[in-house]
């Protein structure tokens, strides 16, 4: 059984990233970023980031603060948790879409493996993370390059993926790592029950998952805008 503690917990995380994903969005309305992929990113990063992802926002994203004035780019950690945030909002858009359609429609998971070949279907699940992530992780960056670069759709998703495919990859094993520490040698063996989407704790344990995706994340996108493979933000 879950703790009434850790119940609470889990609700005011969810409601502080809520709230400032809204913050940042209703922000963004009056004050555009110049890259309108942006737009997207920054709510969705601050739905698992909360207050962090709201700092960051005010600091290094919002249109109106040009804090490099003198034509010098911004410090390379700050680029690269940039160009991470931005990976891993379309990874958090796919694992989301992933899990509550695991969870409406289990016959899904057949497709995925589950039972046939895994035994908990979890792995399943992972599985149809990992599809949709980095899916939706391309299609943002493609909505990067492409106007960036002026490319036709075919070369732009190339260099999508070439730009995105290491680093969503990073981030999705961040993820599936930690998701892997909450399910197998917390929830169960302290509370004796797996949660899933229809719980507030499974999402606790997703929003830091998602930091951790960050955090393996971050410095494959360094090593990637040192390259020269990823456009610098």
């Amino acid at each position: 059984m879950i703790p009434a503690w850790l119940h609470l917990l889990a609700l005011l995380s969810l409601g502080l990233g809520l709230v400032c994903a809204v913050v940042i969005a209703v922000d963004e309305i009056r004050r555009p970023q110049a890259m309108w992929i942006m737009n997207a990113v920054w709510p969705v990063t601050a739905l698992f980031g909360g207050g962090l992802a709201l700092w960051g926002y005010w600091r290094h994203g919002r249109a109106a603060d040009h804090p490099h004035d003198d034509g010098g780019d911004p410090p390379m950690l700050v680029m690269a948790g940039k160009a991470a945030a931005h990976c891993g909002s379309g990874c958090t858009l796919g694992d989301i879409i992933a899990e509550v359609l695991a969870l409406a429609s289990p016959g899904l998971l057949a497709g995925f493996g589950w039972p046939w070949l895994f035994g908990d279907k979890i792995f399943a699940v992972w599985v149809l993370d990992f599809i949709l992530a980095f899916g939706f992780g391309i299609i943002f960056q493609y909505c990067t390059i492409q106007p960036m670069r002026q490319l036709p759709p075919g070369p732009a998703l190339v260099a999508a993926l070439k730009a995105d495919a290491l680093s969503l990859t990073a981030w999705q094993v961040g993820m599936y790592s930690v998701m892997a520490m909450a399910q197998f040698a917390v929830f169960r063996p302290l509370f004796g029950l797996r949660v899933d989407a229809a719980m507030a704790e499974f999402w606790f344990a997703m929003q830091i998952a998602m930091l951790a995706g960050f955090g393996t994340a971050l410095p494959v996108n360094v090593w990637l805008l040192k390259r020269g493979i990823k456009e610098r933000m």
